[in-house]
């Protein structure tokens, strides 16, 4: 997918969780203990520790995740079920990441900077209110309100994690823009995956992916379909403001 004309871009759609604050690491770790409890309940195999469910399960929320997990081990679940594994692991993370996260300077500059120009949205897989405790810890609050804020659990008819591309085609339909009116952001193979399913290009940004595993990751990102990967949100920033001056010298 070839990247838009810079006059057409009017909306950046952004990823939440490891893409607008390091909120991966933390987030699984209280995740692992909700999924360890909903492994041990259903008698499912595997390895449930916070770093194997980051590293297989990076862009996908929990609803998603125990969706697979049981039927991959023949195990059924009914709607009443899974919803209240879903609520027991919205609550302990949401808490979790309340109490942990704290504001990122870089991040604040850029989009203080990126919304003079450029209309801002959050596209998420995660639940709304998880994204309110977020970004409240983030300083995040008034550059984006609850307003632009797309949650594929939440706001959809029916909860559709990533890479599911309901919930940007969704974010698309309430701006009343066009697929070559926005970019996306994301940090994620299958947050990659659904912003491209629903048209949109797409920045890879790996500033929060650890130094280790980053070659992999921006790998995983050109190959989900991004159109370039950056390190830093500055990077982001400095490229968009280079591109729409570029048209306009």
């Amino acid at each position: 997918m070839s990247i838009p004309e810079p006059t057409r871009v009017t909306t950046l759609l952004l990823d939440a969780d490891g893409t607008l604050f390091p909120s991966e690491e933390p987030a699984f770790a209280a995740s692992a203990v909700v999924t360890q409890g909903f492994a041990r309940h259903y008698g499912l195999t595997g390895d449930f520790s916070p770093e194997h469910l980051r590293l297989t399960t990076t862009g996908r929320n929990f609803r998603t995740t125990a969706q697979d997990l049981a039927t991959s081990q023949g195990v059924r679940l009914d709607a009443g079920q899974l919803e209240t594994w879903v609520r027991r692991e919205k609550t302990e993370v949401t808490a979790h990441l309340g109490r942990v996260l704290t504001p990122q300077p870089d991040v604040i500059r850029a989009l203080t900077a990126l919304r003079r120009r450029y209309r801002l949205a959050v596209v998420s897989s995660s639940a709304l209110t998880r994204l309110a405790a977020c970004f409240a810890a983030s300083g995040l609050d008034e550059l984006l309100p609850a307003d632009c804020r797309f949650s594929a659990e939440d706001s959809l008819p029916v909860p559709a994690g990533k890479p599911d591309p309901a919930v940007y085609r969704l974010a698309l339909d309430r701006l009343g823009i066009a697929p070559d009116q926005a970019v996306a952001l994301e940090d994620s193979a299958s947050g990659v995956a659904s912003a491209v399913a629903a048209g949109i290009a797409t920045t890879g940004l790996v500033q929060f992916v650890p130094a280790g595993e980053r070659a992999d990751r921006i790998e995983e990102l050109y190959r989900a379909g991004a159109t370039r990967v950056l390190t830093s949100w500055r990077a982001f920033a400095s490229d968009l403001v280079d591109d729409a001056a570029r048209v306009t010298t």
